[in-house]
């Protein structure tokens, strides 16, 4: 009576344990985890693009600038000659040349002056490229926040679940023998967790195949008795 009393704590045991591993699994492959990777990738290619972003807008603002100080400077330039030019007093060897200096300085400003337009033009492109992708990465890092407090949640609910039954499990273990609990170790991880099994109507409970009378009273010879067919332990019904 003993033994039958062990192989039952050894079953109580293995519905435990099975409990544990399927809480297991499901806390590593809840549904919103799969949502969350996806959410966090896309988080993490929004953040690359507003870097990438981000670094050539400093190098517009740079060149901006650049193009800027050029141009003020031509016009600085540009202005002192015409007044030279229009003051009078210049040979005409001199009005020839300052003249077609003035007029190299203007088409240049005129030059720097598209350039300058053009920098600002993608500027603005890029300002306004900036304000779509910050709004489309906070809603998406507002979406990944959403999902990481509905895993949070799961998890604690299934970490509190788990410790229940690993109290009731440190419970069981002393009751049971060593011997039977070293087999039983032994054999759950060439079969998916699943050591013990209760043997009813002559099926076995783990492989879920008849053993025949001849190959129940084999089994039952032994201890702990063990299917025939998969080596589980059987607890009889």
């Amino acid at each position: 009576m003993e033994e039958i009393s062990s192989l039952e704590d050894l079953l109580d045991l293995q519905a435990l344990d099975s409990g544990i591993d399927r809480l297991l699994d499901r806390r590593t492959n809840l549904p919103e985890l799969e949502a969350f990777r996806a959410a966090h990738e896309e988080l993490a290619g929004y953040e690359q693009e507003l870097s990438q972003l981000t670094a050539r807008m400093r190098e517009i603002d740079l060149a901006s600038d650049k193009s800027d100080g050029e141009l003020k400077l031509d016009e600085a330039k540009a202005h002192r000659e015409e007044q030279r030019l229009y003051a009078g007093g210049l040979s005409a060897r001199d009005t020839e040349h300052l003249r077609a200096e003035v007029e190299m300085l203007r088409r240049r400003i005129s030059q720097r002056e598209d350039e300058l337009f053009a920098i600002l033009e993608e500027k603005d492109e890029l300002e306004a490229a900036e304000s779509i992708l910050v709004g489309e990465r906070d809603a998406v890092a507002a979406e990944k926040g959403r999902i990481e407090e509905v895993v949070s949640t799961s998890w604690s609910e299934i970490d509190a679940e788990v410790a229940r039954l690993e109290t009731r499990k440190s419970e069981i273990v002393p009751l049971i023998d060593p011997e039977l609990i070293e087999l039983y170790e032994e054999i759950r991880p060439p079969k998916e967790g699943v050591a013990v099994a209760r043997l009813g109507e002559g099926v076995c409970g783990g492989c879920h195949l008849t053993l025949s009378a001849a190959e129940q009273v084999q089994s039952a010879r032994r201890f702990p008795p063990r299917c025939i067919h998969c080596r589980r332990i059987l607890v009889p019904q």
